[in-house]
């Protein structure tokens, strides 16, 4: 095994691990914790743990197996875990995470720093659970407890008891039972051992390579139950194990008389002779079993509310008896039977994005060939070899699609930890989360939204005492959404504060000198200026705002990613930031033009219709930039003129119809060229502020193309189409 790309997995998966891990804590911090989730926090720091064992990383381990500690007290609520002790963890989860960074960087130096830090959180995590200590129930009345002392009911042995059953396939899986119990010796000396083999069949059925053994364990040793429990890591699917710590309360070793399978009535001599039980204690337990014989399996409550009352069973006991109860009515718990899941090294997946990418430029080339070669038996194998090339491209890039909602799921913590920060009551509130796009764009939006929620947090949410006093709700309530809107995705940061002050923003760009006058800009230009390098309203520099940076960020990402930005703000009700991105970024399926001797590509989804400009239409544009299209006005933009190009007019003009969200505008072009699969290939950055092109690509005549930013060039129509309707209404009037 490459134990490098062993660790470069331990590290993915303990991040996803970990992610999981504060969702749940922050599930139990805001609306309490329940079995489940408290036991899947419990097996991710325990899967952390013992991976991190398996490469010697002692600093993982034995901060991990603090918490780990912590959290298996909760789960057999002997502590409870409320919101203070949830918060400690959560700070351990990242202390966790800055372990896990550290092996990332490989950097095996002991930071003093990192375990000081680790030290003190373990002091805070011992203090929080010693404080979360469940309190004591009310007693019962009197007359219903026996009048011995609790410790008599307890077992007078100072040795652990192991219970273990091999199913039948161990030995077929490679393992060998006995093997387990000389670790077990590693581990402290054995004080009893007895041999179960009552699964044995009749000799006519007998399977010579099924294993039929079980044993009875007596262990006298300083481990805990962990390490105990670790010895059968690897046989932990193909045995049923069941482990009784010293002096256990008698009703424990009711339940495993009752529980453990094949014990033929013989399990409690097994028990004396192992030392684990005296006989005195044992014809205790068999009273008890006869007692519970009595009761109806149905009646499962009201038998552990008497169990409690003798003092004989401890909560979670019953708990895991009823469970055993609910397994035997409906059989043994559901195990996966084989993962569907793959786990592909991205670089792995981007080559294959781009091998698809050339395969889609070869195969342009092989349509062009074929027609210009006019054989009907090449050109209908071009065209099937181009459909099963476009099916490969999309499923390939459909690897590449996943859903946003993880990506969500981050900022619970975000939001909580900005909020308690600066004063403020805010929930968050998700929608979209299953809305798919390409994993770079997930990837490269993470800072743009933290940004954007930060500010929202800071900037917009009011304190809980100003929300009162203008008649709102003292909680705020952000919101992040997310769906698909014509062949683009949208991302929606809202929340209900404050809303922008235009007076504010505008004063502050006065000063900057971003700009010289404001009265004839529209709020969603007067909006935009937020956006500005070094642009803020804070009246003071805090941890979070003031400085000038964030927004600006989140404005050069979004454009790097051929994206769009709108902003929706109303004063006193709130504000939202609308975030348009191409679904990918690899391939799309563009429309073809050309104008004079240059070809350009427009995104095939946006494409609504192409209409073909008459001559009396080319006349009557003349010196305009509308034309009516079935009585409507449609604002248009000739691309010969925005880009200069300087070649004979065409003797026939189209208008390609688009629309980029609520926005429709035209295009007009010398010729249509038709559809085609685009790989789109991204602009040098001498190019990087070259505006209404996104993209280039190569045509399979070898030739490249230009890809058209739409939304720029319809914002440039729709500007210059209300530009001439402001004249014609003042050519009117005069």
């Amino acid at each position: 095994m490459n134990i490098d790309s062993a660790l470069t997995t331990f590290v993915a998966e303990s991040r996803e691990l970990l992610r999981t891990m504060e969702a749940a804590l922050l599930t139990c911090e805001q609306s309490g914790a329940d079995d489940e989730t408290i036991n899947s926090i419990f097996r991710t720091a325990h899967t952390i743990k013992g991976s991190a064992g398996l490469f010697g990383l002692d600093e993982i381990v034995a901060f991990t197996h603090v918490v780990e500690s912590v959290l298996d007290r909760s789960r057999s609520r002997e502590i409870e875990l409320d919101r203070t002790l949830c918060s400690v963890l959560l700070e351990c989860s990242d202390h966790m995470q800055r372990l896990v960074e550290s092996v990332a960087a490989s950097d095996s130096s002991d930071d003093p720093r990192l375990k000081a830090a680790g030290v003190d959180l373990i002091a805070r995590l011992e203090a929080s659970s010693a404080q979360a200590m469940r309190r004591p129930c009310l007693a019962p009345d009197a007359s219903t407890l026996p009048t011995a002392p609790r410790e008599q009911w307890r077992t007078s042995t100072d040795s652990w008891h192991i219970s273990v059953r091999f199913h039948a396939d161990v030995l077929r899986n490679g393992m060998d039972p006995l093997s387990f119990v000389r670790y077990l010796a590693t581990l402290g000396r054995i004080t009893g051992l007895q041999v179960v083999d009552a699964a044995l069949p009749h000799p006519g059925q007998f399977d010579p390579e099924a294993c039929y053994l079980g044993f009875e364990i007596g262990l006298r040793s300083e481990a805990d139950k962990e390490r105990i429990e670790g010895a059968f890591e690897f046989v932990r699917e193909d045995c049923t194990l069941r482990i009784l710590p010293p002096r256990s309360l008698v009703g424990e070793y009711v339940a495993l008389i009752r529980d453990m399978p094949n014990a033929d009535g013989r399990l409690g001599d097994l028990l004396v002779r192992c030392g684990t039980l005296t006989r005195h204690e044992l014809d205790r337990c068999l009273e008890l079993q006869q007692q519970l014989a009595q009761n109806d399996a149905d009646e499962a409550p009201p038998l552990g509310e008497l169990l409690q009352h003798n003092q004989l069973v401890q909560p979670p006991v019953i708990d895991a008896a009823l469970q055993a109860q609910r397994e035997a009515r409906t059989g043994s718990p559901d195990k996966p039977h084989g993962s569907r899941t793959l786990r592909v090294d991205g670089a792995k997946l981007d080559h294959l994005i781009d091998l698809i990418g050339e395969l889609v430029t070869a195969g342009a080339a092989t349509n062009l060939i074929a027609r210009r070669a006019g054989l009907a038996e090449l050109n209908e194998s071009a065209l099937r070899m181009a459909r099963l090339v476009e099916d490969i491209r999309d499923h390939a890039l459909q690897l590449r699609m996943i859903p946003i909602g993880s990506t969500f799921a981050r900022f619970q913590r975000v939001v909580r930890d900005v909020a308690r920060e600066t004063g403020k009551d805010i929930r968050l509130e998700l929608s979209g989360a299953d809305t798919e796009l390409d994993k770079t764009l997930i990837e490269h939006m993470v800072d743009p939204l933290t940004h954007l929620v930060r500010n929202a947090i800071d900037h917009g949410i009011e304190r809980p005492e100003v929300r009162i006093q203008h008649g709102k709700r003292a909680q705020g309530v952000l919101r992040l959404n997310a769906y698909h809107d014509s062949g683009s995705v949208v991302i929606e940061v809202s929340d209900d504060g404050a809303g922008l002050d235009r007076e504010r923003i505008v004063r502050k760009a006065l000063e900057r000198g971003l700009i010289s006058d404001a009265s004839g800009l529209s709020d969603g230009q007067v909006h935009a200026l937020i956006f500005e390098p070094g642009f803020s309203t804070a009246e003071q520099i805090t941890n979070l705002s003031g400085r000038g940076v964030g927004m600006d960020v989140v404005k050069r990402n979004v454009t790097a990613l051929r994206g769009s930005l709108e902003i929706d703000s109303r004063q006193g009700a709130g504000t939202l930031v609308r975030i348009r991105l191409p679904l990918t970024l690899a391939i799309i399926d563009g429309f073809l033009v050309g104008v004079g001797a240059s070809s350009f590509v427009i995104p095939l989804d946006i494409v609504e219709e192409c209409v073909e400009l008459t001559h009396d239409e080319r006349a009557a544009s003349v010196g305009h930039r509308y034309i009516d299209l079935r009585g409507s006005t449609l604002p248009f933009i000739r691309l010969r003129e925005l880009l200069g190009i300087k070649a004979l007019g065409a003797k026939r003009e189209s208008i390609v119809v688009v629309r980029c969200g609520e926005q429709r505008a035209g295009i007009v072009v010398d010729e249509l060229l038709g559809e085609l699969q685009a790989v789109i290939k991204p602009l040098s950055k001498l190019f990087s502020r070259l505006q209404g092109v996104s993209g280039s690509t190569i045509l399979g005549s070898g030739e490249v193309a230009l890809i058209l930013d739409v939304r720029g060039l319809v914002e440039r129509s729709l500007a210059a189409g209300g530009a001439a309707a402001s004249a014609r209404a003042s050519t009117a009037l005069n």
